[in-house]
Formats: structure tokens, C-alpha cells, sequence
């Protein structure tokens, strides 16, 4: 590995390593980025300015909340294997990839990254061994023994149904796909496997990550994994594959009917939920309406009602033939007026449970969770650290409660790095704060970010920390009066 990132093509040098920790850190240069108030400067710090990176790290960055939900213990200071055993992976500013970094204590990270200034880092499983020293460990030996259950949601899988943006671009209108997806994967991987400690992650562009740090969901090795997201993932296929669901059709007399109000197939509860809810109405079958049809307009040119058209029940030649003709008249019919005839031609069938199945597939494809499967599937893959900044955007990576991603606007909401140097400029002035006096005492996990707008971010992954260790204690609690029964 070494080798390799000595022949990459420097594009921009990491900073030179220091003897003295956080001392002489670029201090000067950073000091003039933050007293200058210039917007032009600052602004491009959003690109990947490596100064802004460096004041981000050094003063911002929530060292402490980081280490504590990785390191998942009830005990502190006690610093875990779950942190000791970690691997960290950095992207540095020359594109250089170095990975199996590992660290003893908080400080220690917060030294390296400041050493290293890198342009993001990754969070990797915990390893059987410190990952720094596997090549003092036999081969063997070396293996992935837990990791958070992570799942990952692209805004670029939806490319082919959104109308308002396309690849890289993301908007408020089209991140109501992200926020009916977590909200149907919340619940279910709450309800169905029994997990609490889920953290939602803005990916800082155009996506989202779920963290789960339930000890059960971290004990999952690969297979359990794959079989999770095979439970999960029903969407397949690719863009020119017309019908993407298969999760079982219409039954005449089958469990469907007796079971399930005459539905015509007896669909897996969480499905059922997420279609319908309680009163008929889930977050899937709103969202079809609110988003796909009101909003987005899904089937408004030709091409879209022709996949709409072929997604109805085969057997009903006569009426799709009798919507192809309406809609080709009315070529500019809204997409809502169209689900109307859809919905029309399906009561006067006399084949309701068919067109009811097919319906359902419908709402489902256009709205239902798309996932990345190959990033729920493996132990050792690495994903991109909660608080790191996007290096395309400028945006920092975010927890989000899922009340705070159905509110919440990329453009909008998620701080920049430009915005929170601004913000800290501004704050160390009115209260009188020397930065070259707190150099000194960088190694500590002191930030600033309580002075800033990231604030109600870092708090939020407070009350996820606290949450997971008041469980460990709880645990803890219950197995020691265990060991008092006889």
C-alpha cells in the first residue's frame, strides 16, 4: 500500500509532519483565514481549501461524540476495542488512499487527522487486532469481528423517476425520496429485527446512511448481512428493466383474500404497513400521491405513462388500450388526473384483486426504499465518518433524527465548512478567544462548534450516544444480578 501511494501523482501535498502535536499546524495561514473576512476566500474553502479543512479539524470537528459511538462502552474514560481495534481510512488531499490506521485514544486520532489534513476520512470494522500492526499477526488471524449494520441511500438511483434534478444534483422537492425511505426503513428495521440505536447520516451531497450500533446488529457476520438487505431490497433490476417488484402476485382464493381484507396475496406485515398504515393511508401510498403524482408529475411525458401503462395487469388489454388512446388525445393530462383513470379502469374491472396487486406493485416501485445492497453486505466496508465534510460540496455529514430529515433541506439546513468558519470568526471575537493561546491546548477534545450552527447537528448524536450507553448499563445491571441467582 505504501508503494502504491508513493507513485500517485501529487496534486496538492499533505501537510509536513510535526514533532510537536497541534503546535505548528499551519497557524499563520489559518489565522489569516479566519480574521479576513472575505466571502470569495471563504467561499472557497467549499472546494477543498486544505487551511479550512485544518481549522475545521483542529477547532470544530466533535472529537468527543465521535469517540464515544464508536468506542461503546458504559465505562468512561475506559477507551474500548471497539475504538483501539478500529480502522480508519484517510483521503488525502493529493487523492492518496491510506488505509488500516488504527489509534489508542481520541487524542491520538485528532493529532493524526490533523497531521494528515486529509480530505475525508472512513470508519471500518473493528478488527481481530489493532489494523496498524497486522503485519506483525499471522494472515489468518487478521479478520473483521463487528461493525455496525450500515445501510446507504443514493439519490441516483431515483434518477429515473425524479423530474426536478438529475445525477450529482439534489433539491428539496426530490429529498422527499430520501425522507419517505427512511421513514419506511426506520420503522421496519425497528419493528421487524428489533433494533434501536439507528443514526441517520446526511451524506453532505445527494444521499444518506443509517448507522445501527445495537451489539446484536455489530455481532452480524456476512451472511446474516446479506440476508438482511436481501429482506429489505425489493426493488431489482436495472433502468431498462420495466417492472421492478416481485414480491408476489395475485392468489384467487389465496391467504390474500381471507387474511388481509381481500388484498389478493398475503404481502409480509412490514410491507403492508408501509403501504397502508393504520387507517389506509402508510407513508408509501401518501407519498405516490404527494410526491409522485402532485409534485414530481411522474407520468406526464409520453415515455412515463407508457412505463405506467406497461406496469398494469396484462390480462387488461381492452382498458390500457382504452388510456393509451385517452392520454395520447391529452397528452398534457396531469400525472394525478392519470392515476384517476387508472384507479376508474380498475373499479370497473371484474378482476379487482389482479388490479389491485398490480396497483400496489406500482406505489411500491415509484416509492418504496432504494437501497445500495452492496453496502449493507459485507463486515469490512468502509463508509464515510458522520461530521466529515462532502469535499465536492463543502457540506458536513450531519446526523439527522428521522422528525429532522422530513423537515430538512440540503441547500438550506446543512452547514458548509465556509459557513462554520464564519460563524466561529465571529464567535471567538465577541468573546474575546485567542486562538494562538488555545493552540497549546489542541490535544484536548475542546471545539467551538457549540458556537456555530452544527451545534443542533453534535447534539443530536449526543442523545444517540446517551442512548446506547444508558442500554450497555442497563445490560450490565441485568447480567450482574444474574450472577446473584442460584
Amino acid at each position: 500500500m505504501a508503494t502504491a501511494v508513493a507513485q500517485l501523482p501529487a496534486v496538492r501535498p499533505p501537510p509536513p509532519p510535526t514533532s510537536s502535536g497541534f503546535d505548528d499546524l499551519e497557524d499563520a495561514e489559518m489565522d489569516n483565514l479566519l480574521s479576513a473576512i472575505d466571502e470569495k476566500k471563504l467561499e472557497q474553502a467549499e472546494m477543498g481549501e486544505p487551511t479550512a479543512y485544518l481549522a475545521y479539524y483542529k477547532y470544530l470537528l466533535p472529537w468527543k461524540q465521535l469517540y464515544l459511538w464508536l468506542n461503546r462502552t458504559y465505562t468512561v474514560p475506559s477507551t474500548s476495542r471497539n475504538f483501539t481495534h478500529r480502522e480508519f481510512a484517510f483521503t488525502l488531499q493529493n487523492e492518496a488512499y491510506l488505509r488500516y490506521n488504527s489509534f489508542g485514544s481520541p487524542e491520538d486520532l485528532k493529532r493524526e487527522v490533523c497531521r494528515l489534513n486529509p480530505a475525508r476520512f472512513e470508519i471500518g470494522p473493528v478488527y481481530s487486532a489493532k489494523p496498524k500492526d497486522r503485519k506483525t499477526v499471522q494472515k489468518t488471524l487478521f479478520k473483521p469481528v463487528s461493525r455496525e449494520l450500515v445501510f446507504d441511500i443514493d439519490m441516483t438511483d431515483y434518477d429515473e423517476i425524479r423530474t426536478c434534478c438529475t445525477g450529482k444534483g439534489i433539491c428539496k422537492r426530490c429529498w422527499a425520496f430520501i425522507s419517505v425511505a427512511v421513514k419506511v426503513l426506520d420503522e421496519m428495521i425497528r419493528e421487524d429485527f428489533g433494533y434501536k440505536h439507528l443514526l441517520w447520516v446526511y451524506s453532505g451531497r445527494r444521499g444518506i446512511h443509517c448507522w445501527i450500533s445495537d451489539e446484536e446488529a455489530c455481532a452480524l457476520n456476512d451472511d446474516a448481512r446479506r440476508a438482511i438487505i436481501g429482506w429489505v431490497d425489493i426493488i431489482k433490476g436495472s433502468a431498462n428493466t420495466t417492472k421492478k417488484v416481485d414480491v408476489g402476485g395475485y392468489v384467487p382464493n389465496g391467504p390474500g383474500n381471507s387474511n388481509n381484507g381481500g388484498n389478493g396475496r398475503a404481502l409480509h406485515p412490514s410491507l403492508r404497513r408501509a403501504l397502508e398504515g393504520n387507517d389506509g393511508q402508510g407513508p408509501l401510498k401518501m407519498a405516490f400521491v404527494d410526491v409522485i403524482l402532485r409534485d414530481q408529475d411522474c407520468f406526464k411525458e409520453k415515455k412515463q405513462w407508457e412505463t405506467l401503462l406497461n406496469l398494469l395487469p396484462t390480462s387488461e388489454l381492452d382498458a390500457i388500450t382504452k388510456l393509451r388512446a385517452k392520454w395520447s388525445t391529452h397528452p398534457f393530462r396531469p400525472s394525478l388526473d392519470k392515476w384517476s383513470d387508472v384507479t376508474e379502469a380498475a373499479a370497473k374491472s371484474k378482476k379487482q384483486g389482479i388490479w389491485k396487486t398490480a396497483l400496489e406493485d406500482v406505489i411500491l416501485q415509484y416509492t418504496y426504499p432504494r437501497v445500495d445492497t452492496e453496502v449493507s453486505k459485507h463486515l469490512n466496508h468502509l463508509l464515510k465518518s458522520p461530521f466529515v465534510i462532502h469535499p465536492a460540496t463543502g457540506k458536513v455529514c450531519v446526523p439527522l433524527t428521522v422528525t429532522q430529515v422530513d423537515k430538512f433541506d440540503p441547500d438550506r439546513d446543512c452547514p458548509s465548512i465556509s459557513q462554520l468558519l464564519r460563524e466561529m470568526h465571529v464567535a471567538t471575537q465577541k468573546n474575546g478567544i485567542d486562538l494562538h493561546k488555545e493552540k497549546g491546548q489542541m490535544s484536548s477534545m475542546r471545539a467551538f462548534w457549540d458556537q456555530t450552527s452544527l451545534k443542533p447537528f453534535v447534539e443530536t448524536m449526543d442523545r444517540h450516544v446517551k442512548a446506547i450507553m444508558q442500554d450497555l448499563r442497563q445490560a450490565k445491571k441485568e447480567k450482574d444480578a444474574k450472577s446473584f441467582d442460584f
